[in-house]
């Protein structure tokens, strides 16, 4: 079987990022992989034979013609093996599909946007998914978009890889808040008409990058409706990603803001310590946390009006995520001189951190 036996086995998940290979002497099979593949972007190996052990082990996934199995039946067993049926009355395909020890038998036609998306993952490499947490303001000048920026600088001061996306057309920019409103690199309104599967690498790269970390935000031009299809394709591309990605959002409850809600794993609710901010926050609470269950308090402090922290977060029914004192240092009129979360010694800085190490305990992925 050169090279192929079955005294080894591949026990563990092929993670590298590469090509796919496939296995078939089909020809109008392969030439129906071969467009799937292109739609991922991916120019796979073929093999018509028997491959070698090499091109075997090495690829991320192997993609078997069921014309194939007899061939591959001494093959070392591995993961990322998927075998194709195109036959709907095949009752045998899936004990073939032990035989070669497959994790998926995929029916064509029927699953290609299912193989497209295998494909494309594989090209891209596997990760663990990114953690996503979204900030919000309890009120109007709560400082999430302060809050969000510190989050995403002290993530990746930290050597997290680290994704910082500005969900509030009318807020600004938080290119501008971080200084970098000058810097290369494309802005929301070249993504408002994704659809489907985003290349995570292809848009990382073409992002700002301030600080170590990657930036989706805003132009200085006309607002652009992002539609909810674009939002899920976005924050799904930069989620494949691994790290840490920080989603600054506004008030307002669309479709939109609510397709990004339902991408994140926690959110936080920035809430000025006051009565009137908790009357304020309790609102938008309520409409948040029909999309996003979990969602903490942070209060901004210094607390007054006889409440603390934990009270403020008692009477809004949500746990408490901390409370952050004032910051000096942080001039509204002069965003980018002193950037949220440069102050490593600033309580900003230190709720970031302490944050991170509570929600990331492994590290959160390399910086990229």
């Amino acid at each position: 079987m050169n090279g192929l036996n079955t005294s080894d086995r591949l026990e563990s998940a092929v993670t590298g990022a590469g090509p796919p290979l496939v296995v078939t002497e089909d020809a109008e099979l392969l030439d129906e992989l071969l467009r799937l593949c292109a739609a991922a972007g991916a120019e796979p190996e073929v093999c018509h034979g028997v491959p070698d052990r090499g091109s075997w082990e090495r690829a991320p996934l192997v993609i078997v013609g069921d014309d194939a199995v007899p061939r591959l039946r001494n093959a070392v067993r591995r993961a990322g093996v998927l075998l194709i049926s195109r036959d709907p009355g095949d009752h045998g395909i899936w004990q073939r599909a032990v035989g070669v020890g497959a994790d998926h038998v995929v029916p064509l036609p029927g699953c290609e946007a299912w193989l497209v998306d295998r494909i494309a993952d594989a090209l891209e490499g596997t990760a663990a998914p990114a953690l996503a947490v979204g900030v919000i303001g309890g009120r109007g000048g709560a400082g999430a978009s302060t809050l969000a920026c510190a989050l995403a600088v002290t993530a990746a001061r930290d050597g997290r890889r680290t994704m910082l996306v500005d969900g509030d057309p009318l807020g600004g920019g938080l290119d501008v808040l971080l200084g970098g409103e000058g810097v290369e690199g494309l802005r929301w309104p070249a993504f408002a008409q994704s659809r489907g599967r985003v290349a995570a690498g292809a848009l990382e790269e073409s992002l700002p990058r301030l600080r170590s970390l990657r930036l989706l935000s805003w132009d200085r031009g006309d607002t652009v409706a992002v539609p909810p299809e674009a939002m899920r394709s976005v924050l799904s591309a930069v989620r494949r990603r691994g790290g840490a990605v920080v989603v600054d959002l506004p008030r307002r409850l669309d479709e939109t803001v609510a397709e990004a809600l339902a991408q994140l794993d926690l959110g936080l609710l920035v809430v000025p310590a006051g009565l009137r901010s908790v009357a304020a926050a309790h609102r938008v609470a309520s409409a948040v946390r029909t999309v996003l269950p979990d969602l903490r308090v942070v209060v901004r402090g210094p607390c007054g009006a006889g409440l603390e922290d934990e009270e403020i977060a008692a009477l809004l029914g949500l746990p408490l995520a901390g409370e952050i004192p004032p910051e000096p240092g942080l001039p509204a009129e002069a965003p980018g001189e002193s950037v949220p979360g440069d102050n490593t010694r600033g309580p900003l800085a230190r709720f970031c951190s302490a944050f991170w190490d509570r929600a990331l305990p492994g590290g959160g992925g390399a910086a990229g």
